[in-house]
């Protein structure tokens, strides 16, 4: 089955902030299933014509695509079967169009079967921007019909002031991209808080994490803020979960913070709720974590040894590129001098990676910033007559270890052949390199641009004999799956274009 990335990649032309946004929705949506007691399905419109930003109105005969589903943990599915990649009409689900196009939470008066199963639809436009990018579909499965207790009265609640967040395109918010898949689920403990901080309701397992933290007593009527202050031995952390707290009253939104008390670990997260833009207390979410962080430390020593692995490897590449420039001081021959140079300059690119690993936890790579890294040493070890200058354009991301060492290379191969080809004295003894990439769901697009002579008349690239380009041309071929292209620039010089799939990486 095809994921989220790659069917918006192959049927919509969303922009890279776009997709994002609707992964973070589809990131925490799980939250909103649970506590809605109801099935998710995320949909995006096929049909009408596409505006600038990647969105359009969809017309009465065209389609929308199901790209993602969540079931509840809370209730009977109304969906056993997979909807991904389903498509139905506008014609047939007026409410999805609905929602599109007048940009708010509409519902159906009366129950659809499905499957023998009676199930209510609502339809919540997800706004990101101006612009709404998508539809959530909330189906509630009406077969078992539920009392009403005073749970199942907060989830209800805050599931509607989350969801109509989504429709003003304020939840998720965009500085909330980690720490939502490992952040408390409803079912792990859930408070509900008043305007002025006070507990309005809490869960039983809430209680129970409290309990194991030491409060004995029930929390409703009580500020959160000041029991967690009470609680938390570490006066730092009492005072940081108690602003978060008051920061989630006021409308900011924060990520999930681990606080210890009393032997025990638990998660905190707390949600503002301000459908609408007013304000209507925060949603606070814990998690007892306890066993989970014993089982955490036996882990460190591995996670550490990887770590040290890189930082040696960094450590015997760069003596290796020590050891080569100085042979290279030593060569009488000004070619194995070259040669030696260049060696070095390979070498010291592939530390740089294993130097951002060795400081990484997870296998990643940030690229802007080993771009950033990589890019003054090629410029400085260029020729003097070309006093050209290197600049990155866009963002590359973060890419696993396997894609970004052969990537880093490449770039080092052509930024440097740009600057000892593009610009000899006959032509231009100024000019600029600019590296650019550009992301998208499916691609990463890499342009490597400079305004020197051009491509010299009768050039090959694929019957270029120079190593830098076999190097170039290999790399691209056997390990990121990808071909060099080499095309004249508009207004002179030369542009260099990787494309670069993402997808199922």
């Amino acid at each position: 089955m095809s994921t989220l990335s790659e069917l918006l990649a192959e049927h919509t032309h969303l922009p890279g902030d776009a997709v994002e946004h609707l992964q973070r929705v589809v990131a925490e949506w799980q939250l909103l299933a649970d506590m809605s007691f109801a099935d998710f399905l995320l949909w995006v419109p096929l049909g009408g014509e596409p505006a600038a930003d990647g969105t359009g109105i969809p017309s009465l005969d065209s389609e929308f695509l199901c790209v993602a589903q969540a079931r509840p943990t809370t209730a009977p599915t109304a969906h056993p079967e997979d909807v991904v990649a389903a498509r139905v009409t506008a014609a047939d689900n007026p409410q999805l169009r609905r929602a599109v196009v007048e940009g708010r939470i509409c519902r159906e008066e009366n129950p659809r079967w499905h499957l023998e199963v009676p199930v209510r639809r609502e339809t919540i436009p997800v706004r990101y921007g101006r612009s709404v990018v998508a539809v959530l579909s909330r189906d509630a499965n009406l077969a078992m019909p539920r009392v009403p207790s005073p749970l199942e009265i907060a989830y209800l609640g805050s599931a509607s002031d989350l969801c109509q967040m989504v429709a003003d395109g304020t939840f998720p918010p965009s500085a909330e991209a980690v720490g939502a898949v490992t952040s408390p689920r409803a079912g792990d403990g859930l408070i509900r808080l008043d305007t002025h901080g006070l507990v309005a309701y809490a869960s039983p397992n809430a209680l129970s994490a409290y309990h194991r933290m030491g409060h004995a007593s029930d929390l409703v009527g009580l500020q959160l803020a000041d029991v967690m202050r009470e609680l938390v031995q570490d006066p730092f952390d009492a005072a940081e979960l108690a602003a978060r707290i008051r920061s989630a009253l006021d409308g900011e939104h924060s990520v999930r913070m681990e606080v210890r008390a009393r032997g025990a670990v638990m998660l905190v997260r707390a949600l503002p709720l301000r459908p609408r833009g007013d304000a209507a207390g925060a949603l606070v979410l814990v998690r007892d974590v306890t066993d989970l962080r014993r089982r955490d430390m036996a882990l460190l020593s591995k996670d550490a040894t990887i770590r040290e692995i890189h930082h040696r490897v960094k450590n015997n590449l760069q003596t290796v590129a020590a050891l080569l420039r100085l042979q290279a001081r030593r060569t009488a021959i000004p070619e194995a001098s070259l040669a030696l140079a260049e060696s070095v300059r390979r070498v010291n690119s592939i530390a740089l990676v294993h130097e951002a690993l060795s400081v990484s936890v997870a296998e990643r790579v940030d690229l802007d910033e080993l771009v950033d890294k990589v890019l003054p040493a090629i410029g400085d070890g260029a020729i003097a007559e070309s006093r050209a200058k290197v600049r990155r354009e866009g963002s590359f991301g973060t890419l696993p270890a396997a894609l970004a060492t052969p990537l880093v290379l490449v770039l080092t191969e052509l930024v440097h052949n740009a600057l000892a080809h593009a610009f000899d004295p006959t032509c231009a003894g100024e000019g600029e390199v600019v590296v650019s990439a550009r992301r998208s769901a499916a691609t990463l697009d890499v342009v490597i641009a400079d305004d020197g002579c051009g491509i010299p008349e009768g050039f090959d690239v694929e019957r270029s004999d120079g190593l830098g380009l076999q190097i170039v041309r290999t790399l691209l071929e056997s390990e990121l799956d990808s071909g060099l292209q080499l095309r004249p620039r508009d207004g002179g010089g030369t542009e260099a274009v990787i494309r670069l799939p993402l997808r199922g990486r």
